[in-house]
């Protein structure tokens, strides 16, 4: 009888598949030799490199053996480019790599396989030396457009934002895209209706038969204007009186409908007796601009006893095809053959074109010049009608129906000053010579630019409160009580 350390180590030495000893099968060692196949048959190499007996092109069935010494096929199944690694490893959303057989994405693991690699050739792209250059560059460039766009918002001068970035944008060379933008959101005028304000003048404000000649001065009262619309309305066309001067009128306004089919605007129309009243030149701020003007772009206080009136400039200067003069400083020069209007130390002014007309002397202290006449000798020229954007203005994207002023003078001397919607450059001409202008030019256009203000005392001569002559003008009439950005006109009783 064994013990039962005996036993233990009987099972230890047992056979796995029983008690029966085992017997060689047919599957013994030696039934295949080792030198049936040469050692290179099958010859394995570094994995990738090429070494492998495989024939390029192509596999072979089994059994067929291989050449010794053919490397891998370029593109083969098992070709070098198949299994090439990245430049540098990805990592997956598990921060694995994403070689093969770890589990990442290439090998259906978890993860997008495609979102990494973009980050890398994201990162790649952007160390290249001329992407960084270009970038500093776009930098530098969006620092100076904000500068420059927030020093031109923040500038004295008056107007919306919007009319500060297009007049930003015009001087920066971007005009055509502001004349596009304009152009998509410009309304035409309206066709028919009448004026949303009364043309009747008050009771108080008509000129009456009392003004009569007094110490060898006969007043001067503008005769009542027909209508280019028919029938016309209540007071169309008939004068008010805005403003005396020692007891004498001197300033009359009055309503007229521009034409008979856009009856719904009403223009303003201003007549000046220059006996009675003087003109002063005021530059802008920025247009011309700070200089030795020896006048200030704005009526301060203290400058503003005996105001009477005051009215808007011209183009931009470098728009104008003109120059601008006054007391002896320049901006750009004085062009023959422009329309100009001329500022003599008594306070009077004329108009005519620059050189033949009316030409520098020790007597003038300012020039303002804007495009051609448009009333000369009495006579309407027949290019106001021709190549309305290339000599007139760059209007609302091409609306040649715009926002309109101009200045002309009669043949007695009287200054007449028309502004108003809805007028083409042809229509603004007529109004002039409605008006007895026999010389005129266009000043400025659209409806942020054009504007005739009246001041009344009301008990504080020395700070008079401005009102529009038209109802619906679009700036506010205290625009010259502030620094403001363009030339503009002030007149003064006598």
């Amino acid at each position: 009888m064994q013990r039962p350390a005996s036993r233990r180590a009987s099972r230890r030495n047992a056979s796995p598949y029983g008690s029966e000893p085992y017997e060689p099968g047919p599957y013994e060692p030696d039934q295949y030799p080792a030198d049936q196949y040469p050692p290179d048959q099958y010859a394995q190499a570094a994995y990738g490199t090429g070494a492998p007996s495989y024939p390029p092109g192509g596999s072979y069935p089994p059994g067929t053996p291989y050449p010794p010494g053919t490397p891998y096929p370029p593109g083969g199944s098992y070709g070098p480019d198949r299994y090439e690694p990245d430049e540098e490893p990805r990592l997956s959303g598990d921060d694995s790599p994403t070689w093969p057989g770890n589990g990442g994405p290439r090998d259906g693991g978890p993860g997008n396989g495609r979102r990494p690699r973009r980050r890398g050739r994201i990162r790649r792209f952007f160390r290249r030396r001329t992407v960084r250059v270009i970038l500093v560059l776009i930098t530098v460039f969006c620092c100076w457009a904000a500068f420059s766009v927030g020093q031109a918002l923040t500038a004295p001068g008056g107007g919306p934002i919007s009319a500060k970035l297009a007049e930003w944008a015009r001087d920066h060379y971007l005009g055509p895209v502001v004349t596009f933008g304009e152009w998509i959101t410009y309304q035409p005028p309206k066709v028919g209706g009448k004026p949303g304000f009364s043309l009747a003048a008050p009771s108080a404000a008509a000129p009456g038969k009392k003004y009569k000649a007094a110490h060898g001065f006969v007043p001067n009262i503008p005769l009542k204007l027909t209508s280019p619309a028919s029938p016309p309305l209540p007071g169309e066309g008939v004068w008010r009186l805005l403003e005396t001067v020692k007891g004498e009128p001197a300033v009359f306004s009055t309503f007229l409908r521009p034409d008979n089919v856009h009856t719904s605007y009403a223009a303003g129309i201003i007549s000046l007796d220059q006996r009675l009243v003087s003109f002063q030149l005021h530059p802008g701020a920025e247009d011309p601009g700070p200089g030795n003007w020896k006048s200030q772009p704005w009526i301060p206080p203290g400058s503003r006893t005996g105001l009477l009136a005051t009215f808007n400039g011209g183009f931009k200067l470098n728009s104008a095809n003109g120059g601008f003069y006054l007391n002896g400083a320049y901006h750009g020069s004085l062009v023959n053959g422009a329309a100009s209007v001329v500022y003599y130390r008594n306070g009077t002014i004329k108009i005519g074109a620059w050189g033949s007309e009316v030409r520098m002397s020790p007597n003038v202290v300012g020039v303002r010049q804007n495009l051609k006449l448009i009333v000369d000798h009495g006579k309407i020229p027949a290019n106001v009608s021709q190549d309305v954007l290339g000599s007139w203005g760059a209007t609302l994207g091409g609306g040649y129906y715009v926002w309109r002023s101009g200045i002309g003078i009669t043949k007695g001397g009287r200054i007449i000053f028309v502004y108003g919607p809805g007028m083409i450059v042809q229509t603004l001409a007529e109004m002039l010579k409605r008006a007895g202008a026999v010389e005129a030019l266009q000043l400025d256009i659209n409806p942020e630019w054009t504007q005739f203000d009246y001041y009344k005392a009301g008990g504080h001569p020395a700070d008079p409160a401005p009102h529009a002559v038209l109802p619906d003008q679009p700036s506010t009439a205290y625009r010259y009580y502030s620094i403001y950005s363009r030339d503009f006109t002030a007149v003064y009783a006598r």
